[in-house]
């Protein structure tokens, strides 16, 4: 396993494009070439060059015979679009060992999205915080990853998870099939956070869901305090007297029952912590997108 992707690693490279090359670039040497697959791998047939399309898919060697523009179809038809929504309210503010849940899922965020970029497809992003909704369409071109990492880059977590009337650029977006990640703590209060991914999925979209946790947060340390506070609500627990040994127990059987609940609805779920390296999720990514190909 590659300290490249450790996450602390990571956060002392401020350039986050840098930092995503540097996690997939270590990812990659780790992989057999043959896992990591570009697209237009399969070569089906040539058309003629239409204004918007990407012009790295442009086959210089035909251009060189005819003095004509030639789009190889094969590598547009292999290209998917991924969407990667981030939910950055004020709980996503929670810190263990250095790391904050917002900073890891930027990270993570720009791994996947360098990853996607790398193979061919259209990188999109929505922000879920304030009760608002942020969105940015998934384009290819190397000028929108710039403003794609831009993006991550200036989140600012607050507020509540971002309220159902606020959905609609969400709901109303390109009709194609896309692969959506998203990456939250699942913090939910009345499961808003369940039912969007429902509806997403009911849509036809194949999903992908990154938990995040702190290692004490999954174990129940809370030596050294008095009280616990929900970032979200303001209400505090009183820790003071209080020994529920079951904690762990009962947080693993939740999230059973929740990736259970997910899998049926065909959403592929993955619990990470924040002190994990990101090898596990760049794989469960690139299988997933490899998946959509097929």
């Amino acid at each position: 396993m590659s300290n490249l992707l450790d996450p602390k690693v990571l956060l002392a490279i401020k350039d986050l494009p840098l930092a995503a090359k540097t996690a997939v670039d270590g990812f990659m040497a780790g992989m057999h070439a043959s896992r990591v697959k570009g697209a237009g791998l399969e070569f089906s047939q040539y058309r003629s060059y239409q204004p918007g399309d990407d012009l790295r898919w442009l086959d210089w060697k035909m251009y060189a015979r005819s003095d004509r523009y030639y789009i190889r179809e094969s590598e547009m038809e292999t290209s998917i679009d991924i969407s990667f929504l981030i939910d950055a309210s004020n709980s996503m503010l929670h810190t263990e060992d250095g790391i904050s849940k917002i900073d890891y899922a930027r990270y993570l965020a720009a791994s996947l999205a360098y990853l996607a970029h790398l193979q061919g497809d259209a990188a999109g992003l929505a922000v879920l915080h304030h009760g608002r909704l942020f969105t940015m369409t998934a384009r290819r071109e190397a000028q929108h990853m710039a403003r794609l990492y831009y993006q991550l880059e200036q989140i600012q977590p607050g507020g509540t998870f971002t309220a159902p009337a606020q959905y609609r650029d969400l709901f109303s977006g390109p009709h194609n099939r896309q692969l959506l990640v998203f990456i939250t703590d699942y913090y939910e209060q009345s499961g808003e956070i369940t039912a969007l991914l429902q509806t997403l999925s009911a849509l036809g979209h194949e999903i992908l869901v990154f938990h995040l946790l702190g290692e004490k947060e999954r174990t129940g340390d809370f030596r050294g305090y008095d009280a616990v506070e929900d970032l979200e609500t303001g209400q505090r627990l009183e820790l003071t007297g209080i020994a529920d040994t079951d904690y762990p127990s009962k947080l693993e059987q939740y999230n059973d029952q929740l990736r259970t609940q997910l899998l049926q609805r065909r959403i592929y779920y993955r619990q990470l912590l924040l002190q994990e390296p990101l090898d596990a999720a760049l794989r469960d990514f690139l299988n997933q997108r490899n998946k959509m190909r097929k």
